[in-house]
This record gives structure tokens, sequence and C-alpha cells, in this order.
């Protein structure tokens, strides 16, 4: 099928395809092409997660999330990004490292796909911000996260996802008590 580059950028690539559907008819199809990313659940042995606010633009807001970043390109394994982004972001390294799965980012349009981590027994050293990064850490007791997810308070997906699979993946560690 035809394939056509709209637009090449930093971060993401537009392409404009066509496209064969189930019925056989063509149909022309938008694609953002993104390297993809990595989200992280920093939590220490009491109960304490830790968060970044942040400036995003597209929604002129500052934002609550987990630790998170893209690839350095869709090459770079997901885990070793995800190591990086925890001690950039908040000066981290864990002991234990849980791969908790991967999300599709807005799966209509975009081929982001955001690769889920539970990260425990950490040691801080100091952070490692990009140039062109500006975050504030916060730290909360990780029941208090869940509890603002459910209420709707804390909306970015990658961060709602990992956090509600954190919940199920230490409540079936726990045998339920969770």
């Amino acid at each position: 099928m035809d394939s056509e580059v709209l637009f090449e950028g930093r971060v993401v690539r537009l392409r404009r395809d066509t496209a064969r559907l189930p019925n056989g008819k063509l149909a022309s199809r938008e694609v953002v092409e993104h390297p993809g990313g990595v989200c992280v659940l920093p939590l220490t042995a009491d109960g304490t997660a830790y968060t970044v606010r942040q400036f995003r633009y597209p929604f002129g807001r500052i934002v609550e999330e987990l630790p998170a970043g893209k690839l350095d390109g869709p090459a770079e394994p997901h885990r070793e990004a995800a190591l990086r982004e925890l001690s950039e972001e908040i000066g981290a390294e864990p002991e234990e490292f849980i791969y908790l799965g991967e999300l599709l980012a807005s799966p209509g349009f975009s081929g982001e796909v955001l690769h889920m981590y539970l990260a425990r027994g950490l040691r801080f050293g100091p952070q490692h911000l990009d140039p062109d990064e500006f975050l504030e850490v916060r730290k909360a007791p990780f029941a208090e996260l869940y509890q603002r997810v459910m209420a709707g308070e804390l909306t970015d997906a990658k961060t709602v996802a990992c956090i509600l699979k954190a919940k199920e993946y230490m409540s079936r560690e726990a045998g339920g008590r969770v």
C-alpha cells in the first residue's frame, strides 16, 4: 500500500497510509510514529511512592505523573530506558525492577507503546535532569496515589495504568491482602 510522510519532527513522524480494510476497500489512515516510552512506579519499603510534577505544554498546565520518558530510539531496550529515567528524574536505582506490561498509548492513530515498571529497594543519589527538563519530585503513600487515581485526581494515562497494575501485582503477591 502507499505511504506518504507528512511531517518528521524531533520526537514523532506523521505519515498517511492507504490501508486495505477487512472488507477489501481502501481507506486513508494517518499514523503518528513514536519510538515508545517507559513509566516507573518508585516505591520504598515503607510504602512511599514518588511522582513528578511538570508542565505539559499540550495541556498548558502542570501534570503530576510517575517518572517516565521516551525511548532514545525504537531499538533501545525499554528496561534500560526505564532505569535511565528513574535515575534522571528522581536519582534512584532499584534493587528490584518488576515489569508490569505495556500500554498502547492511543492505538487509533499512534504507534506509541509504553512499558511500565515497579521499582523497589531504592537507593538514592543525585538527579540527572535533561537540560530542557523542569520538574518537582513529590512523595506520598502509595495508598494515597491509588485513591487519587480512583477519585480522578491523577489523570495521566500511563500513571493511572501503572498504579492500577502495581496495586494488582502487590495484592497478588500478598495473597490478596493489599
